[in-house]
């Protein structure tokens, strides 16, 4: 089976991309199931209920997240009620909502998704590293197929989460810093890598971001309001080609896809 990934989407421009290219890149690559890091949906910082419905009728199958999936308080009041929207895994426990979720794909494949948060530059969680494992032995009664999306900000983390998961899981994918990185491999036991997948939304910007509100902050250190680039739209992203009886990776290519 394969199985579309479409890197943090950032905004309105980063929507507009998923309802262009979802569908087309769907039926151009076969993909048959598509998870989206949505944390950065709304204004470049959360998403809403509204919000997840519309990337949900634009093909996407399970939204994941990362640190700031909190900053929009009203999807926080939906999250134990859609469990295909993922909030990270190693947040404590009782916090709302869960960190990965199995769910059947159009063919009627099982597709079972993780969501981790780093902990390296970041807040300091529960251990993405064991609860990653907790995760995988639960959903492994399930499925073998398992997509992991670690958002985290140092590549040294989520390289060692791929060799740390590698063989027991489909596919260890990074995201979080909005740039693709050109490192995709399939480790020695199966599992695809990529250090980070990009991001879908304006790439004339600093990571999604007006670059010279960016510029003036770097350049004079004074508080600056950031606003939403609009240009050079793209979807980053990856395709990963998993067998579905066995769980193995075959194939991990990377997609940089402009919304004309």
């Amino acid at each position: 089976m394969k199985i579309l990934f479409a890197g943090d989407i950032v905004g309105s421009p980063g929507r507009k991309a998923v309802a262009a290219l979802i569908p087309q890149l769907k039926k151009r690559e076969k993909a048959e199931f598509v998870i989206a890091n949505g944390e950065n949906a709304a204004g470049g910082s959360g998403v809403t209920p509204r919000i997840a419905e519309e990337l949900f009728n634009s093909g996407v199958d399970i939204i994941t997240s990362g640190d700031h999936i909190w900053k929009r308080r009203e999807i926080i009041e939906i999250l134990d009620q859609r469990p295909n929207i993922l909030r990270p895994a190693n947040y404590p426990p009782g916090a709302p909502g869960l960190g990965s979720h199995v769910v059947r794909s159009k063919k009627g494949n099982l597709v079972g998704v993780i969501n981790l948060v780093g902990r390296v530059f970041m807040e300091a969680l529960d251990c993405p590293f064991r609860k990653a494992r907790e995760e995988i032995e639960t959903i492994k009664k399930e499925t073998k197929v398992i997509i992991v999306d670690i958002h985290a900000e140092a590549t040294s983390e989520k390289i060692a989460m791929g060799w740390y998961l590698d063989g027991l899981v489909s596919a260890v994918v990074g995201t979080h810093t909005h740039v693709q990185t050109a490192d995709e491999r399939i480790l020695p036991q199966g599992t695809a890598y990529i250090t980070d997948v990009g991001m879908t939304g304006p790439h004339d910007s600093v990571i999604g971001r007006r670059k010279e509100q960016i510029l003036a902050r770097f350049i004079t250190q004074l508080p600056t309001r950031f606003e939403m680039a609009e240009e050079d739209v793209q979807l980053n992203g990856v395709v990963l080609e998993i067998d579905e009886k066995t769980g193995k990776a075959g194939s991990i290519k990377r997609l940089q896809e402009k919304l004309k």
